[in-house]
């Protein structure tokens, strides 16, 4: 039997200006959540000082405003070192989310592949940015 609980994982690493991120941010990560497209796993917010210092905010204690009601399923899954690779690339001065989202949309599919046999052997992703620019000059190629 090949039932999947979940399906693949992504972590983003999401900067914003300031301090804290706009909570209205998050407002279409809840409406991929409430469709069942995503499932949100895990959310870390932190920020880094103009000398490089990391502060992870506590979401559930209200650390960052609006942020409170976010209900991850596995919080706790971007671990300490996860956290320490990533906030690396957070420029001085700007703050991140982690988020961790299962895909799943995309439980079914890995699921069927199992049933049939098939093995992913690799995926990629390619950022949106890329894929609409070069939509674009495709699109003005063939006018």
């Amino acid at each position: 039997m090949n039932d999947f609980r979940y399906g693949p994982v992504e972590y983003y690493l999401v900067g914003f200006e300031g301090r804290h991120p706009d909570p209205s941010i998050f407002g279409a990560l809840d409406d991929l959540v409430e469709t069942g497209t995503v499932r949100l796993l895990d959310v870390v917010v932190l920020a880094k000082s103009e000398d490089g210092e990391i502060e992870v905010f506590d979401l559930d204690a209200g650390d960052v405003p609006g942020l409170a009601d976010l209900d991850p399923l596995a919080a706790g899954l971007a671990g300490d070192e996860d956290i320490e690779t990533l906030a690396e690339l957070v420029p001085p001065g700007r703050s991140a989310a982690i988020v961790v989202l299962e895909l799943a949309f995309a439980r079914v599919l890995a699921e069927n592949l199992a049933r049939a046999g098939g093995e992913v052997l690799r995926t990629d992703r390619i950022p949106a940015p890329v894929v609409n620019a070069m939509m674009d000059i495709l699109e003005q190629e063939g006018e």
